[in-house]
């Protein structure tokens, strides 16, 4: 039998993020601004997701921790906030 997996919130930074797999709730969840990525800043405890340096998207880090594939990408990410 295999542990469940345990899910933390996204640890501080920018990310590229990738949505898992669609499921039909998604688009409502507001995954549709994120697919089929997105730069996203995390602070710890919120995380806000950018297309094109325009804020699309935000939720709670534990949310997007459970929902989203994350790349580090601490270049794009910085530039795309100021």
């Amino acid at each position: 039998m295999s542990m469940p997996k345990t899910i933390v919130p996204l640890p501080s930074g920018p990310y590229w993020a990738t949505p898992h797999a669609p499921f039909p709730l998604d688009v409502s969840n507001g995954h549709d601004e994120a697919f089929p990525g997105a730069h996203c800043v995390s602070d710890g405890k919120w995380v806000t997701f950018y297309k094109n340096g325009e804020e699309v998207w935000a939720c709670n880090a534990m949310y997007a921790s459970a929902h989203f594939d994350f790349i580090s990408d601490s270049s794009a990410c910085a530039s795309r906030t100021s």
